[in-house]
C-alpha cells in the first residue's frame, strides 16, 4: 500500500488536493468516490531512492518532534508500526510530513524494518533519528527509545527557539537603528542643510562631515551595497569549501567571548548527542561517530572523530576528549566520572544541562551588554545629526543678533 497524490472535485465543485492511501490508482479513485469527490488526477507519491531524498522530503524541526512524539505515544499503546504511522500521518497537519509519513508505512508494510524506512527519507529524519531507532528494534526497547528521541528532539528545538528569541530584540534594534540612520542621511539632512549652503555661510567641522557622509551614502551607496552583497556572496561560497569552512570555524573558537561560547553550545549538543544514544543501546564508538555529525563546528567535530580513534585503540573517553583541548571541563570530570562509576549516560546527560545552562547566562549576559550598547550607539548617531544640524542654526542666530 502507497500514497498518492489526487486533484479531485467536491460536491460544491471545488477543487481539493491531498494524499490518500491505497493498493494502486485504481483503488486510489474508488476511495475518493467513496468520498464523494470527482478524482481529476492521481499520482503516486515519489519514494526517494535510499540515501538519496530531496527538499520536498525534508521535514521541519515542529514537524519532527510531532511525528517523533506521536510514534512514541502509540507505541507505548502497544500499537503496531504501520497503523502508528498511519495515525499520525492522518493527524499531520503539513502536507509534507503527511506524505514523508505514508511513505515510510508503504516501506514497512513491503517488509523494511522502522529504521531502514526512515534511512529511506535522510532529509526528513537525521541519523541521529535511524541510528536510534535502530537500536530500539535491536534491543526491544522500541517504545522507551522513541519517547528519549522525542524528548531529545523537543528539548533541542526548545534551545534553538530560545537562542531565536534572544537575538530578535538586538536584530530588530539595529535593523531600526541603520535604516532611520540611512533616512536622515540620505534626505532629511541634504535638505535641511543645503538651506545653509545656499546661504554661504561657513559651516562648523560636524556640519561639513556630515555633509560629506550624506554625499558618499547617495553617490557611492547603490555601488557600495552591491559591493558588500558581492563579497558576502563570495564568503559564503567560499565557506562551502571545507578548508575555508574550518579556517573560519577555528577563528570563531579562538574570539574572546563568542568562542567560549560556541565551545559550551557544541558540547553540550556532543554531550546531550551522545547520552541518548548511549541510553538507547548504541555502542560508545558509533555514538561518538554519530553524535560527532551533530556539531556544526569543523574542528570540534574532527576533535570528536579522532577521539574516537583512540578509544577505538584502547584510550579512555574522558582522556580521549581532553587531548583535544577543545571541551570545557566539566564535560571531561563528569565523563570520567561516568566511566567509572558505570553511570556514563546520566553524567553525559548531566554535563549537558550544566553547559546548557552555562551557556544560556553567557549569552544573556552578553545580549545585556549589548543592548545597552546598542541603544547608546543609535543615540550617539541620532545626537551627531541634530548637534551638526543645529550648529549653524546658533552661529546664524548669534550673526543677526543684537
Amino acid at each position: 500500500m502507497g500514497a498518492f497524490r489526487y486533484q479531485a472535485l467536491d460536491a460544491r465543485g471545488r477543487t481539493r488536493r491531498g494524499l490518500i492511501e491505497a493498493d494502486g490508482p485504481r483503488q486510489a479513485r474508488q476511495r475518493l468516490r467513496e468520498q464523494g469527490l470527482v478524482p481529476l488526477a492521481v499520482e503516486a507519491e515519489a519514494a526517494p531512492t535510499p540515501g538519496g531524498g530531496t527538499r520536498r522530503d525534508a521535514l521541519g524541526g515542529a514537524d519532527l518532534v510531532l511525528a517523533m512524539r506521536q510514534l512514541a505515544t502509540l507505541a507505548r499503546a502497544a500499537v503496531p508500526v504501520g497503523e502508528a504511522l498511519a495515525i499520525a500521518a492522518a493527524q499531520s497537519e503539513g502536507r509534507r510530513a503527511r506524505a514523508v509519513l505514508l511513505g515510510v508505512r508503504a516501506r514497512i508494510r513491503e517488509g523494511q524494518s522502522l529504521a531502514a524506512a526512515l534511512a529511506a527519507y535522510p532529509r526528513a529524519f537525521p541519523r541521529i533519528v535511524q541510528a536510534t531507532v535502530a537500536a530500539g528494534e535491536r534491543t526491544g526497547r522500541l517504545a522507551e527509545v522513541l519517547e528519549r528521541l522525542a524528548d531529545y528532539l523537543e528539548h533541542r528545538r526548545q534551545v534553538r527557539q530560545r537562542l531565536a528569541l534572544a537575538l530578535l530584540y538586538p536584530s530588530l534594534l539595529v535593523t531600526v537603528a541603520f535604516l532611520v540612520t540611512a533616512l536622515l542621511v540620505t534626505y532629511v539632512v541634504p535638505q535641511v542643510v543645503q538651506v545653509f549652503v545656499d546661504m554661504g555661510q561657513a559651516l562648523p567641522w560636524a556640519t561639513r562631515l556630515l555633509i560629506a557622509i550624506s554625499d558618499a551614502a547617495r553617490d557611492r551607496g547603490p555601488a557600495a551595497a552591491l559591493a558588500t552583497a558581492a563579497a558576502l556572496a563570495a564568503a559564503a561560497a567560499a565557506l562551502r569549501r571545507p578548508a575555508p569552512r574550518r579556517a573560519f570555524d577555528a577563528l570563531l573558537l579562538r574570539l574572546p567571548l563568542l568562542g567560549r561560547v560556541l565551545r559550551g553550545v557544541q558540547a553540550a549538543r556532543f554531550a546531550r548527542t551522545f547520552s541518548i544514544l548511549a541510553a538507547s543501546g548504541v555502542p560508545a564508538l558509533e555514538a561518538m561517530g554519530l553524535a560527532a555529525q551533530v556539531l556544526g563546528n569543523r574542528p570540534m567535530r574532527e576533535a570528536v572523530e579522532t577521539a574516537a580513534a583512540r578509544v577505538r585503540e584502547g584510550s579512555p573517553i574522558h582522556e580521549a576528549l581532553a587531548r583535544s583541548g577543545l571541551f570545557p571541563p566539566l564535560l571531561v570530570h563528569l565523563v570520567a566520572s561516568g566511566e567509572g562509576s558505570g553511570e556514563l549516560e546520566r553524567m553525559l546527560e548531566r554535563a549537558a544541562a550544566a553547559l546548557e545552562r552555562e551557556t544560556e547566562t553567557q549569552i544573556g549576559l552578553a545580549l545585556g551588554l549589548l543592548e545597552p550598547a546598542l541603544i547608546l550607539l543609535m543615540g550617539g548617531l541620532v545626537l551627531f545629526v541634530v548637534v551638526a544640524v543645529l550648529l549653524p542654526l546658533f552661529e546664524l542666530n548669534q550673526l543677526v543678533g543684537p
